[in-house]
């Protein structure tokens, strides 16, 4: 008798792109690899041994000779006109953006900085695209004498604020992101307002992990709704619920690190799953610690420790389960061009005791197949974009 899978795990490794799509050169990314730039980049001596009997190295087009594959595998392509965390995320869930969220290179128009100062009762600094690290840099000691919120953008949809843990407060830091949330609607409804706390003082400010997402909700439903309103259960660790502006999870776990989302993701899978359960984690040092700072050593050690924390995953995992490790966009730490995501493809690796070893899905038009696969799974309608592939990854 065949074992019924009642329980999926997505990880998303935030960032690990494996090859610019077609249309990269339109945003500026031509020639971008997350992946294969920090292969070259790391040396020989440096291998993935357990990503790659998964199939990471296969499915990028990379030689890494395997005694074995242990699960299925294939690249998939962005159908959404973005390169993203959140078209990202909401398209692994099923949706596609036929429009991208809107971007402000030039910084925010002025109608909506006064809006945004007059609901908060202050003054901002900033309204500029700019890196994280150095905008703190430069307007950090000001923000500490005069207490206004900083505010910047960048290639992507998001209007940030960054604020002093002391000096501002973080729930007052929590407060003015959702102020910036309600006001931003309509043509301004930017995918993302990010709260970028940080710490210290001028020369030495770093920021903290107690960063806070407020999305837009989705337009329509995702599989986390679908599995949600059939009774089943979504577990969501590290920004998750963010992404998803909390809408169809059962349970929220934020992490500070990769790390502590590793730990937590195990920690769920070691509990039995009771019906439809969905474990949807996001491990975002890959991306915002060393994509965006195009930290190459750092992020191959990253991947090196996700590595490393495979096999105890796996072994963890019941027979009824079924593991997805998959990327949202690209940040190619070798990049020069920007700091920004790159337009990439996204890996897809499928583990479990039920999943074809050594199975090359292809190039997938679309991250929603996943979503579309998952469904199949559980035998949910309601995913309306994407093409299942659960006959060509379940074994008799």
């Amino acid at each position: 008798m065949q074992t019924k899978i009642d329980r999926c795990v997505i990880v998303v490794l935030d960032s690990l792109g494996i090859g610019a799509l077609p249309d990269a050169s339109e945003f500026g990314d031509a020639g971008a690899n997350t992946f294969a730039h920090i292969i070259e980049g790391s040396g020989a001596a440096y291998s993935l041994p357990n990503l790659a009997a998964l199939g990471l190295y296969k499915s990028a087009g990379l030689d890494y000779r395997v005694p074995r594959y242990d699960g299925s595998f294939a690249k998939m392509a962005c159908a959404s006109r973005a390169k993203d965390t959140t078209a990202g995320h909401w398209e692994l869930s099923g949706l596609i953006l036929k429009e991208a969220f809107p971007t402000y290179p030039n910084g925010f128009p002025r109608e909506i900085i006064a809006e945004f100062e007059e609901k908060i009762g202050t003054k901002t600094l900033g309204n500029k695209t700019a890196s994280g690290t150095e905008i703190i840099r430069e307007l950090g000691a000001e923000h500490i004498k005069t207490l206004f919120p900083i505010v910047y953008t960048s290639a992507d949809s998001v209007f940030q604020v960054a604020a002093h843990e002391k000096y501002f407060g973080l729930r007052r830091l929590y407060e003015v992101c959702a102020a910036a949330r309600a006001i931003l609607k309509g043509k301004h409804a930017v995918g993302r307002v990010i709260a970028r706390p940080f710490t210290g003082e001028p020369g030495s400010f770093e920021r903290t992990s107690n960063r806070r997402d407020f999305s837009l909700s989705p337009f329509d439903r995702t599989l986390l709704d679908i599995i949600h309103e059939s009774g089943g259960e979504v577990l969501a660790v590290g920004k998750i619920e963010d992404i998803f502006n909390k809408r169809g999870i059962s349970a929220a776990f934020h992490t500070g690190n990769n790390a502590e989302g590793m730990k937590k993701t195990l920690e769920l899978i070691k509990n039995k799953a009771s019906g439809k359960s969905l474990i949807f984690t996001n491990l975002v040092d890959f991306d915002m610690l060393w994509g965006h700072r195009r930290d190459l050593k750092s992020y191959a050690a990253g991947l090196k420790a996700f590595d490393d924390f495979l096999p105890e995953l796996k072994a963890s995992m019941n027979e009824n389960d079924v593991l997805f490790i998959t990327a949202d966009h690209g940040c190619d730490p070798s990049f020069t061009a920007h700091t920004d995501h790159t337009r990439e493809y996204a890996p897809l690796l499928v583990y479990g005791s039920r999943i074809a070893a050594g199975r090359d899905l292809g190039v997938r038009k679309t991250f929603a197949d996943l979503a579309k696969t998952i469904a199949d799974i559980f035998s949910l309608d309601g995913i309306k974009n994407g093409e299942s592939f659960k006959k060509e990854i379940l074994n008799p």
